[in-house]
């Protein structure tokens, strides 16, 4: 068991499943983190480790340890950052290709997290832990455009709330090989961690996690696609592993696309460039746009030049 800091104790005053019954209970706790507690049985019911999903009866005593914070070992670096938007809550970032999102083992510095921490300082959420200050959700390395960093506690509550309840939305920009055929497409197809290849996720209807992806047809080439993407989930590679599903993988997709291809590209053509939410103080939704990246646009040109 890690090292406690403190504990939470609740009693139970209705039937309910229990990280739901905590969740509502204790704002400053998010699901992601209660998952951890629950997967390391820091979460008691009556004395006894439980499953996340165990249904609780009224007058169940609820004990839940909360592992002590470690210091952030994190270095800031001046890194240069497209800022879209900020104020007191809120930070919204167009993510340059390339640029990792927050520190993991072999990306443990020149992330977006380093550059944030040296504009911000202390002014961000510490509800993602030590390593993911102010992160509220994140896009792949070499997937550009927005994203929006909590500067608050209170702000990440929110907009981790819209993200679970699909009201905060986020469009997609993406060139894909073939010709797709129909106008819309939705594709509704669980994903999971690949069992060849733990690098990559797939399409998987065993232990796969309910993923919905809305694609609109904006150009049609002959032997490429030009495409809209609406997230109604955000799971991991989600865009790229459903158009690879779709057998129009995304161009330039080193992980997931065509082992050779015309273009030399440094990443995947797949464009954030629509953030849209609800402002964690003033309660209006607010819209971001980020214009297609000179990379993207350049290959977009010559693909209208070349196959229109």
């Amino acid at each position: 068991m890690s090292e406690i800091n403190s504990t939470l104790k609740l009693t139970a005053c209705e039937k309910a499943r229990c990280d739901i019954y905590i969740a509502q209970n204790s704002p400053d706790l998010t699901r992601s983190f209660l998952k951890g507690l629950f997967e390391k049985s820091m979460v008691l019911v009556n004395g006894n480790p439980v499953r996340s999903s165990f249904k609780l009866k009224e007058g169940d005593e609820i004990t839940v340890f909360l592992p002590e914070v470690k210091p952030l070992d994190v270095i800031p670096q001046d890194i240069p950052l497209d800022i879209v938007f900020e104020d007191s809550e809120v930070l919204v970032i167009n993510k340059m290709r390339g640029m990792v999102v927050h520190p993991a083992a072999g990306n443990e510095d020149n992330t977006l997290v380093n550059a944030v921490m040296h504009h911000c300082g202390d002014n961000l959420s510490a509800i993602n832990g030590v390593l993911r200050p102010g992160i509220v959700h994140r896009i792949d390395k070499d997937t550009t455009g927005l994203l929006v960093v909590a500067k608050s506690n209170s702000a990440h509550l929110s907009l981790a709330s819209q993200l679970s309840d699909k009201t905060l939305g986020r469009t997609y920009y993406a060139i894909v090989h073939g010709n797709i055929k129909e106008d819309n497409i939705t594709v509704n197809a669980p994903i999971a961690r690949s069992t060849s290849d733990r690098k990559k996720m797939a399409v998987s209807k065993v232990g796969g996690r309910d993923a919905v992806t809305h694609i609109t047809v904006l150009e049609r080439f002959s032997k490429y696609t030009y495409i809209k993407c609406q997230l109604q989930t955000g799971r991991t590679h989600q865009i790229r592993v459903h158009t690879k599903h779709l057998g129009h993988p995304i161009l330039g997709d080193k992980t997931y696309g065509l082992k050779k291809e015309e273009f030399s590209l440094a990443g995947q053509l797949l464009h954030a460039g629509e953030i849209a939410f609800i402002h964690p103080q003033s309660g209006e939704r607010v819209h971001f746009t980020a214009p297609l990246p000179d990379d993207f646009n350049k290959t977009l040109e010559k693909i209208r030049a070349k196959y229109f």
